[in-house]
């Protein structure tokens, strides 16, 4: 899902006092760094700011875990006792000499330059673009060059960096590559088709996106003897090739999923692997690990399930376009498969809300570059129903995997789990949403899920439908990965893995070997704690994975933005409010700034942090989320990937 992005430093505006509190009392949260080097932590503890003065920060960075400890309970004023996590390791930055002294200027503002000890040393060309791991924390900060990354104004430079500052190289380690490169020499032998069953002959193909390069997941059809249908599901066997104690295995559990950039993916296993052996590609006989349903063709409703290896050959390698293209006419290739998928996959859907799973119909913006990767146009990639198809029946499989796992005596499974909503966010929700004239009412400390599905529907269409949905989601837990099952609260369902994308997912590889023990009736080779601490471990990186993607767009919006005529006139809407301003997303490319208070026009501008509005004291003129507005650029800051927009003020003329 990809929302309305913004690097927004937490705001000073909503420091409150902490009554109340030991002065001994020590919190955990994430030091932010604001201007003129004074920082803030908001705590886990309560939703609470303590204000960091610059010499108490104890060597704490932007946006590292940090433990606190109060020194005035007046001015909300503390001291950061130790850092718990860091962060970043490494950063991006330009290579220069200042001074006496070689240096890594950051490409984050609110990181410091990183001393490069015997930098003369360095076989690197000054003014490059490199990637430095800190080694010693102070001030200043001490380190060494990683990588050379060439350019400073390349893409590859900008890309691979953002990538490198989230924990994930471009490069893959040499044996990684060797074990690749050895199994798709090797190919698929007799021994590996060996008790497999084998499904080549059932119909079988592919939908994914018009530029995908790996295929993880196939569907087949067929009717049986008594009218119901045979529907598989079929997933890339991973864990065939990728084995416990490998190379590959260990290179896998470090990255744990693939990363998805504007111009590139960084893949969680090589190409021979993501691209060759384990791509479910059109007319080749491929291994898959598959889910396959006995399934009433009037209701949808499963009837008989099995879960093993098999041998498949996808017949056609279908784009959501072309397989749409056919539903809507209702005739081509395999129309009668996609017509009843399609029928059944509407019906899942159905299911799934009466049960109070919450519909997001959410957007994605892709980027046209050029040959040099400069964003020449934007177009937002809207969910068609092919789509909608496909991920029903990866629910599907997800959702019965996990069932079945649950029925077995296997004593634990890697989960995906989304807990209920915090009742803090859900009061802050329901505040919200009266403000956009939504009356709600909390049962249980959260707002109900039938409540959120009639709101988002309602709104479907108007200018807040994306940002009430992007707020909604920001109210919402995380999903995770565990070995405790909670069950999850977006989709609706008691149990949920994740099974179907072990090409790009490290859990779902895990997932496949514990299902084949299930099956089996065999232990696991590692046990229940070495899986937890995996889950959190891919947890984790996912939320690295996804803000560097998110990096990534906001790189490509701001330059997409720098290129446009400042004298033009943008149609923008309001996505949020601070003490300094509105941010406000140009309306086509989503590219998101900030209109600072002084540029929306003459009047004394105050924020209203419970409304989150600004409101005009002489003129009573208010901004809201999802007010639209007409703008201009003011400012485009290509090294902070920020921009200041202003509004637009019609002149009036004066009558003479």
């Amino acid at each position: 899902m990809t929302a309305i992005l913004s690097n927004r430093p937490y705001l000073a505006s909503t420091c409150g006092i902490l009554s109340g509190m030991n002065i001994q009392t020590t919190f955990k949260g994430i030091y932010s760094l604001g201007k003129n080097g004074i920082g803030f932590v908001k705590t886990q503890e309560k939703d609470t700011v303590i204000e960091i003065p610059k010499h108490e920060s104890n060597t704490a960075l932007h946006k590292d875990e940090v433990e606190v400890v109060m020194t005035d309970e007046k001015k909300s004023e503390g001291k950061v006792v130790s850092v718990i996590n860091r962060s970043q390791v490494g950063f991006g930055g330009i290579f220069k000499k200042q001074g006496d002294h070689y240096i890594v200027d950051t490409d984050n503002f609110k990181i410091p330059d990183i001393v490069i000890p015997n930098g003369d040393s360095v076989s690197i060309k000054l003014g490059n673009k490199v990637f430095a791991v800190v080694e010693q924390y102070g001030n200043p900060l001490v380190g060494t060059i990683q990588k050379d990354l060439g350019h400073p104004e390349s893409n590859d430079a900008h890309m691979n960096g953002i990538a490198l500052e989230q924990g994930f190289d471009f490069a893959f380690p040499e044996a990684v590559e060797h074990e690749a490169q050895e199994l798709e020499r090797r190919g698929i032998t007799d021994t590996d088709r060996e008790g497999r069953r084998d499904m080549r002959d059932t119909l079988t193909f592919t939908i994914d996106p018009a530029d995908a390069k790996d295929f993880d997941d196939a569907l087949s059809f067929k009717k049986d003897d008594n009218g119901n249908y045979e529907i598989g599901i079929h997933i890339a066997d991973v864990s065939h090739y990728v084995r416990p104690g490998t190379a590959l295995d260990q290179e896998a559990q470090k990255r744990t999923t693939s990363v998805y950039l504007v111009d590139r993916t960084i893949p969680m296993l090589p190409e021979e692997l993501s691209n060759g052996l384990c791509s479910l590609r059109q007319d080749e006989e491929k291994l898959a690990y598959s889910a396959v349903f006995t399934i009433n063709p009037e209701n949808g409703n499963v009837l008989d399930r099995w879960f093993g290896r098999t041998l498949i050959n996808s017949n056609k390698r279908f784009t959501y376009e072309e397989a749409q293209d056919i539903l809507d006419a209702q005739e081509g290739l395999y129309a009668h498969e996609l017509l009843e998928l399609n029928r059944l996959s509407k019906i899942y859907t159905e299911q799934r809300y009466a049960k109070g799973a919450l519909n997001f119909e959410t957007y994605e913006v892709k980027f046209i570059l050029d040959e040099k990767g400069k964003p020449v146009d934007v177009k937002i990639k809207e969910r068609i129903d092919t789509n909608k198809l496909i991920e029903e029946f990866m629910l599907l499989a997800n959702n019965e995997v996990a069932l079945a796992v649950k029925k077995t005596e296997l004593p634990f499974f890697v989960y995906r789990v989304h807990d209920t909503p915090d009742p803090e966010k859900a009061q802050k929700l329901k505040d919200f949403l009266s403000l956009l004239g939504y009356q709600v009412t909390l049962k249980d400390n959260i707002i109900p899920a039938e409540t959120l599905q009639r709101i988002i529907k309602e709104a479907e269409g108007s200018e807040i439908y994306e940002t009430l949905q992007s707020v909604i989601v920001r109210s919402m837990q995380k999903a995770i990965y565990t070995t405790n099952n909670i069950g999850h609260f977006g989709l609706a369902f008691d149990a949920y893995s994740h099974f179907t994308s072990p090409i790009r997912r490290y859990p779902d590889v895990l997932a496949h070997r514990l299902l084949e023990h299930a099956l089996n009736g065999t232990a696991p080779e590692y046990d229940q704690p070495w899986h937890e601490k995996m889950c959190n471990h891919c947890s984790q990186q996912e939320q690295s994975a996804v803000t560097a993607e998110r990096n990534s767009i906001k790189l490509k919006q701001v330059e997409y933005m720098s290129a446009r005529n400042q004298h033009d006139v943008f149609d923008g809407i309001v996505t949020g409010a601070s003490k300094f301003g509105v941010f406000v997303a140009e309306e086509h490319s989503r590219s998101e700034g900030m209109i600072r208070l002084q540029d929306l026009g003459n009047d004394f501008w105050e924020f209203k942090e419970k409304t989150a509005t600004i409101v005009g004291k002489k003129s009573n003129k208010r901004f809201k989320i999802g007010d639209k507005v007409k703008m201009r650029i003011k400012k485009v800051d290509l090294e902070r990937t920020l921009i200041d927009y202003q509004l637009d003020i019609p002149k009036v003329e004066s009558s003479k």
